[in-house]
């Protein structure tokens, strides 16, 4: 017997955006990654700068003098510390990216599981 409803599609409609999909769980990854480490970057940096104040004060001087050698010591972590911010923002901004796509088009997409069928213990064991 034949089954009379109609023709079924052998393959799920292809998403528009499937291009974007295929790019939002590697950016979400490498964003949340690289904001993990860029978190890491700014907490010793921090603790650095901390560090170096503290020693500069022992002499009884003050970090925030006018002087040339404070200056230096406040400005010596001043790169690291914006450019760490602005790839922490990035990369924030990658993986929230990533991640409201991905949950835009969940359900939508299709992984490559095309005529794969459900494989159970009993089938494995030949039951």
């Amino acid at each position: 017997m034949t089954d009379s409803a109609g023709s079924q599609p052998s393959e799920p409609p292809e998403s528009e955006n499937s291009g974007l999909v295929k790019f939002a769980r590697p950016a979400l990854i490498a964003g949340s990654a690289v904001a993990v480490v860029c978190i890491a970057l700014l907490v010793i940096i921090f603790f650095l700068d901390a560090f170096n104040a503290t020693v500069y004060s022992v002499g009884g001087k003050n970090i925030q003098d006018e002087t040339a050698e404070a200056q230096d010591i406040r400005a010596l972590y001043s790169g690291a510390r914006v450019g760490g911010s602005i790839l922490l923002v990035i990369s924030l901004l990658a993986a929230v990216g990533g991640a409201v796509v991905l949950y835009l088009k969940r359900g939508t997409t299709n992984d490559g599981n095309d005529g794969d069928e459900d494989v159970d213990f009993d089938d494995l064991a030949g039951r």
